[in-house]
């Protein structure tokens, strides 16, 4: 290790926070779990890895916070690596960011204090728990796991390795949606008592796809992962990988899971006791493994409920959005969206309405609306020990585990029973089947 690099790792172990009272997480951690806070004045050596889409986005939002700096960017496609390399330097000239292609290889690098995962879902869970093994904080996409028992590892891992584990559910961030919440919980729609959630979209077909070779440019074995090996073929990479059970978990987790996931947390709520879904596969013969249409309800012990509705082919819009959370009360409603949020009385009149760049713009917020920063910014508060995190893994998890429920509801045709503590499918047969996957043989992640 050179000289430069022993001193900096030495300063930033010796600003570890050790006061127990400074809770941390959201879920009753003190920052005496954590093993390394970067201290306030530390710059943060972050690695993004998969940066064909939501990577550079990351990459963007890292550029803009004077704490921290991209050094590694990761991805299994040279093309994609060296166009992100690119524009990591178009926003910041004198970015020097390394490249690698082996995820394996970067997880063990000395000098990177954290890392942010984009890849696909497949990937998200095998990856953060070796990121905060080998003693990284993590920025994780949603989904967070592709199963209910990924979950279960990466909530341990973080536990026992003490290193920070924010999901990418940036809404979570946004100033208006913080407000809103918190108007909620003082009582301005009385009552709340049901989240509905909604989403359209028009997405064409995906075809029948065609075994092919192998780009030159993609290295398709590290690629797959922890998956178990299929051929490739010419309608997966790099988007279609979404509607395929063997890497990704369908539009319940890929849209759906940013509006319940606001739901969950406006009416205040953990694990539901019950899940049923309706829906199927009405538009386009293809190759498509998922429901472009299904109808989510989530039901709690103390009477409340959550719903969503997902309409993958056909646009029809609620309320003029393509997505959204409306939050019913006793006394009105509240819809809570990425842009804003907009205040009903009982007889649906508009009563108020807050824009979120407004909102933004007058408070104390990195970036200004611009909410992949201001999640980010969350982020790099919560690894110097100055904020809570708004999504700490423990939280962001549950939300993920209600689209795994939708999923195995939907498979299965069942109405699934829930243990509220744990979380567990009560029905064994189907906690059995549904509760993991197979994996690549060497590949299965441990704790």
């Amino acid at each position: 290790m050179k000289a430069k690099d022993k001193t900096r790792r030495e300063f930033i172990k010796k600003t570890a926070i050790g006061t127990a009272g400074i809770a941390i997480g959201g879920m009753g951690m003190t920052a005496k779990s954590y093993a390394r806070i970067i201290g306030a004045n530390e710059q943060l050596n972050c690695a993004v890895v998969g940066v064909n889409s939501r990577g550079g986005s990351h990459i963007a939002a890292i550029s803009k916070d004077p704490r921290a700096i991209v050094s590694h960017i990761c991805d299994v496609d040279s093309l994609v690596l060296g166009k992100a390399i690119g524009n990591a330097r178009k926003y910041d000239s004198k970015n020097q960011a390394k490249p690698v292609s082996d995820f394996r290889k970067l997880v063990e690098m000395k000098d990177i204090d954290v890392i942010t995962i984009a890849t696909p879902e497949h990937w998200h869970a095998p990856m953060a728990i070796m990121g905060v093994q080998n003693g990284k904080h993590v920025y994780l996409e949603k989904p967070s796991s592709h199963n209910l028992h990924e979950n279960e590892l990466l909530v341990k891992a973080q536990e026992k390795y003490g290193k920070l584990v924010q999901m990418g559910n940036q809404q979570r961030s946004a100033v208006t949606s913080i407000q809103g919440v918190q108007k909620i919980k003082e009582g301005i729609i009385g009552e709340p008592y049901h989240g509905r959630a909604w989403y359209a979209a028009t997405r064409g077909s995906i075809g029948t796809g065609k075994k092919v070779a192998v780009p030159s440019h993609l290295d398709w074995d590290l690629w797959q992962g922890p998956a178990p090996r299929e051929e490739y073929r010419d309608n997966l990479v790099h988007y279609n990988w979404h509607w395929f059970r063997n890497w990704g978990t369908g539009e319940a987790l890929n849209n759906g899971l940013h509006e319940l996931d606001i739901c969950r947390w406006a009416l205040g709520l953990g694990y539901p006791n019950q899940v049923q879904s309706t829906g199927g596969r009405f538009f386009h013969q293809d190759d498509w493994e998922f429901f472009d249409h299904q109808h989510l309800v989530y039901k709690y012990d103390n009477g409340k409920m959550l719903s969503w509705e997902g309409n993958s082919c056909n646009g029809l819009q609620v309320l003029g959005r393509g997505r959204g959370a409306m939050i019913y009360g006793t006394k009105g409603s509240i819809l809570l969206t990425r842009n804003g949020h907009i205040l009903y009385d009982q007889k649906g009149k508009e009563v108020e309405v807050v824009n979120e760049r407004e909102a933004s713009a007058t408070m104390n917020t990195v970036g200004a609306g611009n909410l992949d920063t201001q999640h980010f910014g969350n982020f790099f508060d919560g690894i110097q020990g100055k904020a809570k995190l708004h999504s700490p893994i423990q939280e962001g998890a549950i939300s993920v585990n209600l689209g795994h429920y939708a999923n195995i509801a939907q498979f299965t045709g069942e109405t699934l029973d829930i243990d509220t503590k744990s979380g567990k499918i009560m029905d064994k047969k189907i906690m059995k089947k549904y509760y993991g996957r197979e994996y690549q043989p060497g590949w299965e992640p441990k704790v």
